[in-house]
């Protein structure tokens, strides 16, 4: 149950074409509904604007499917990250939308109706870092920003990212991915006058601690203006982004 849907029903009952009885009814699953070994929150869309996302990762594919086919019934949006290829299988076989974005690891269905706003610019140190960039990428565009992709501009070649400027400038707020040394969020936050959201990703040799150094480099980096999410976390940057970019968009707009 989303918010148009919510209106769309209680715009008939008080019009007399449907009843009370078949309004509790169709909302008999608010605020969730229990299915033993989850709680599908079917009342998310309502308070946060975005319906429940399942993380695949430790769920059986009975499960994932189970939880899927309820999130489904909305007829909403739908993500499903960190999704191997044969739990994208069981997926895509429950609705004819649902696709499967393999290097971003994420089954979705788009709503046809959502306007994407705004404009987030997702920057890759390297080309090891895009598989958590596509998360972040196809995340926020299906919650409704459009996106623009900068990959393979770190630091190691900085003429690279300087070359593209004018696209960082446009940006309503950016995403900035990195492992390795995890520097170039603070690159970026030296050239730009707008949010970053920056994620370091677990790509780089021993010492990089599986994304551990990345991830202290970018909370002591020297620019200001930089918010850090958790490791290889794609999904949690593009949702503060989004956030951030409609929050920006609407304001603009005013």
């Amino acid at each position: 149950m989303n918010q148009d849907r919510l209106t769309h029903l209680l715009t008939h009952v008080q019009a007399g074409k449907v009843s009370i009885s078949q309004a509790i009814q169709q909302l008999r699953t608010l605020p969730f509904e229990d299915l033993g070994f989850a709680a599908v929150d079917h009342h998310r869309s309502i308070r946060q604007g975005f319906p429940e996302v399942i993380l695949c990762e430790g769920k059986t594919p009975a499960q994932v499917t189970a939880i899927a086919r309820q999130l489904l019934k909305s007829g909403g949006p739908f993500l499903a990250t960190r999704a191997s290829a044969s739990i994208a299988k069981l997926l895509t076989r429950l609705s004819r939308k649902a696709v499967y974005h393999e290097q971003a690891r994420i089954v979705s269905v788009s709503d046809p109706k959502r306007v994407r706003k705004g404009f987030i610019v997702i920057v890759t140190a390297g080309t090891s870092d895009i598989p958590v960039a596509e998360e972040a990428r196809v995340t926020a565009e299906v919650m409704g920003s459009t996106v623009h992709t900068l990959y393979d501009v770190g630091v190691a070649g900085l003429h690279r990212l300087l070359d593209r400027q004018a696209i960082l400038h446009q940006a309503q707020v950016l995403i900035v991915v990195a492992g390795m040394d995890g520097v170039l969020p603070s690159v970026v936050g030296g050239l730009v006058d707008k949010p970053i959201v920056a994620v370091p990703t677990s790509q780089g040799y021993g010492a990089n601690f599986g994304g551990l150094s990345a991830l202290l480099t970018m909370l002591n980096a020297c620019s200001s203006g930089i918010g850090v999410v958790n490791i290889d976390n794609g999904f949690g940057a593009a949702c503060l982004a989004h956030r951030i970019n409609v929050l920006g968009a609407t304001a603009a707009s005013g």
